[in-house]
Parts: C-alpha cells; sequence; structure tokens
C-alpha cells in the first residue's frame, strides 16, 4: 500500500509523537538524521520542538507521509532562507522513511512529493539537502535529479574515531 503525502498536515499531538517515534526507530536503524544509535525519544524531542517551533513560526513546513493505519512513516521538513539573496531556494531537513518501510521505493515518492511542494513555493527555484557521507545517500539523492555541489571532508563526527564528509546536494526547479 502506497503511503499517502500530505503537506502541513495539522500537527496534533498524535502527529507529533508519531514523528518522534518515527524519527527514533530511522534512528536506532542507523539512518542519518542527526542522531547515532542507540538514541532515545527524549534524546530527539529537542530538535523535533526546534522543527516545530519554525513551522509556527512559518520559517518551516512539514511534508508528512502516512501509511494505510495514518501512523507518519516517512517526513521531510522544508526550511526558508531567511537571507535577502538566498529566499530563492530552500533547505530539506530530516528526510526519512521508517525503516519497516524501506526497499518499497517510499523514499523517492518522498523525494517526488518535495519537489512537487516546492514548485508550488512562491519564488522557489531550488531545493538543497545535505547527507552524511559513508552510507551512500549521495548516489540515492542524485538518482532522484539531485546533483552534488560541495563536499566538507570529515565534517561530521559520528563517533571519536569515525568522520563523514558532510556533502550538500542541489536540485534545480527550473
Amino acid at each position: 500500500m502506497p503511503l499517502t503525502f500530505q503537506l502541513d498536515p495539522p500537527l496534533t499531538p498524535a502527529l507529533r509523537d508519531g514523528i518522534l517515534t518515527l524519527w527514533t526507530d530511522v534512528s536506532n536503524a542507523g539512518g542519518a538524521v542527526g542522531f547515532v544509535p542507540p538514541v532515545t525519544p527524549e534524546a530527539i524531542r529537542p530538535a523535533l520542538i526546534q522543527h516545530m517551533a519554525g513551522m509556527a513560526e512559518g520559517r518551516q513546513r512539514l511534508l508528512a507521509g502516512f501509511d494505510e493505519t495514518g501512523t507518519p512513516a516517512a517526513t521531510a521538513f522544508f526550511t526558508f532562507n531567511t537571507h535577502h539573496l538566498m529566499t530563492h531556494w530552500v533547505w530539506l531537513y530530516t528526510v526519512m522513511v521508517h525503516p519497516a518501510h524501506q526497499g518499497k521505493g517510499f523514499g523517492r515518492d518522498l523525494m517526488t512529493a518535495a519537489e512537487e511542494a516546492a514548485r508550488h513555493f512562491d519564488g522557489i527555484d531550488a531545493i538543497r539537502l545535505t547527507c552524511r557521507g559513508g552510507l551512500g545517500l549521495e548516489h540515492f539523492y542524485s538518482s532522484c535529479g539531485y546533483k552534488e555541489v560541495g563536499r566538507v571532508p570529515g565534517a561530521i563526527r559520528v563517533a571519536p574515531d569515525d568522520h563523514r564528509d558532510d556533502i550538500t546536494m542541489l536540485l534545480p526547479l527550473t
């Protein structure tokens, strides 16, 4: 059963808790979404609150993918630039699909839905995102039309002896 994507779903307690569970499950499965396993929901909660504050202030928007039970199974957060020379592109953050749904094409569906949503944002010409090196994520994003436009070697420390590249990807919408 495919996921149903919704831009700006109502931020209910159930959605908030569902995203927190999703983020925790993705992180603990080794997903590169800002944390290193093992991680608890309590460790992730401040990052989610930051996203929610950005949404309340109009600086961020949420694209959520729901499974057939209405449970959040995928997310991507758009963040708008505030610098006047960079308002023509958005960041895409916390792009994730629940481990139980991986391998079904839902990641590509999420990226397609994100592209479609961004095409309807006034004045937006491109999407940028960053990904952690060492997992092949740049190849996935490249297959979705993104181009690697920057790489900082060793910028992400996932453990004292494990440094990964911080890779910037760009998807022009024009």
